[in-house]
């Protein structure tokens, strides 16, 4: 547990902040503080988060929650490919791992610093992710009618840890000029359905990709 912790520390930095910049918007949203932990604690689910205190909010339909938490989080069916769950040993342990398999703990597990470390240390570090994502959710929502409504960009938090995560996981130049390419494809070509578009194309290249380079 302990250098799960201190391997924690540099994505807690991003967390913490953006899980204040979160209970900060649930308040701001006419909820009661302890739906920033509810969310936090039981749906942690990281943006969609974000898109389901506007849902609340309006109070939308459940199958429009269902619905959009499908297509938001689709991505995770991906990360199940390549997500080290084998070394997780326990049953408990497999299946809070699978609850708990976000974006930032992805990208960490599946470097290859991270090729080597057991299940106790995977399950440790999503652990700590999720507690530094409650605390801050929490700490958000209860200090939010103290902070002015003038401040501003605390929701870019976000964005700027996926950009730090993306950088430190990209270890070859072809991978951003693949997404890149797939990008510019798809506005120029389905600009209404620019991110779906791209991220299909993106998807077959990268499979291409890895297809060629066994055969």
């Amino acid at each position: 547990m302990k250098e799960a912790f201190k391997t924690s520390l540099s994505v807690g930095l991003g967390l913490g902040p953006l899980g204040v910049a979160f209970g900060v918007l649930v308040v701001q949203a006419g909820l009661p503080w302890w739906w920033a932990t509810v969310f936090t604690a039981v749906v942690y689910a990281g943006s969609f988060e974000f898109v389901l205190v506007g849902l609340v909010a309006a109070v939308a339909p459940l199958a429009t929650v269902v619905t959009t938490a499908l297509l938001v989080n689709v991505r995770h069916l991906f990360y199940a490919l390549s997500f080290p769950l084998h070394r997780v040993r326990s049953r408990p342990g497999k299946v809070y791992s699978t609850f708990a398999l976000t974006d930032e703990a992805y990208a960490m597990t599946t470097s290859d610093q991270a090729q080597q470390w057991p299940g106790r240390r995977i399950v440790g570090l999503q652990v700590f992710l999720h507690l530094y994502w409650v605390v801050g959710g929490t700490a958000g929502a209860l200090l939010g009618s103290l902070i002015p409504d003038r401040v501003v960009g605390l929701d870019f938090a976000l964005t700027a840890l996926f950009v730090v995560l993306a950088v430190e996981a990209v270890h070859d130049v072809t991978t951003p000029v693949i997404a890149l390419l797939a990008a510019l494809t798809a506005l120029l070509a389905f600009p209404q359905q620019m991110l779906l578009v791209a991220f299909v194309l993106f998807t077959l290249a990268m499979l291409t990709r890895r297809t060629v380079a066994r055969a």
